[in-house]
C-alpha cells in the first residue's frame, strides 16, 4: 500500500484517510508509517453522523478535499465500507481483509475486486486499472 500511496503522491493526487477507527488512531498510524507526510486529510467515524455502511466518513473526506464524490476511489478491506463507498457514489478497489469473505455482496458493487485480498494487491496493478479506467462517470 505504501507503494501505491508514494505512486499517488507522486501524480499530486489528493487522498484522505476515512475510517471507522478513531481519529488518534489514524494520526498514529500515518505518523509510525511516515505516511502523515503523503497523507494529511483525516475523517474518522467519531467525525460524522453515521458510520459505515453509512456514506457520511467518505462524502465528508472528499468534501475536506474538494473533490466530487464521483471523482473519487476508495480502497477497501470491509464488506461495509465497500457498501459506504458505493452508496457515497465513488468507485471502489476491494481488497478483502478476511480474502474468504470476498463474496460478501457488498463486495459484488466494487469496481475492481481483489478476491485474494492483500495477497493479490499490488501498487503498480492498481495505479494502471485507475489510470486506464479513468474519472467515474
Amino acid at each position: 500500500m505504501r507503494k501505491f500511496v508514494e505512486l499517488l503522491a507522486a501524480e499530486g493526487v489528493p487522498m484522505a484517510v476515512a475510517s471507522g477507527s478513531s481519529a488518534r488512531a489514524i494520526t498514529a498510524v500515518l505518523a509510525a508509517t511516515g505516511l502523515d507526510a503523503m497523507v494529511r486529510t483525516v475523517v474518522s467515524a467519531e467525525e460524522v453522523p453515521h458510520g459505515k455502511p453509512a456514506p457520511d466518513v467518505f462524502l465528508e473526506a472528499a468534501r475536506r478535499l474538494g473533490a466530487d464524490p464521483a471523482g473519487c476511489v476508495v480502497l477497501e478491506d470491509a464488506a461495509p465500507g465497500a457498501a459506504a463507498a458505493h452508496a457515497a457514489g465513488m468507485r471502489c478497489i476491494a481488497i478483502p481483509y478476511v480474502a474468504a469473505q470476498a463474496d460478501a455482496p457488498e463486495f459484488a458493487t466494487a469496481d475492481l475486486l481483489l478476491r485474494g485480498g492483500q495477497a493479490e494487491f499490488t501498487a503498480r496493478a492498481a495505479y494502471d486499472w485507475l489510470t486506464r479506467s479513468g474519472p467515474a462517470g
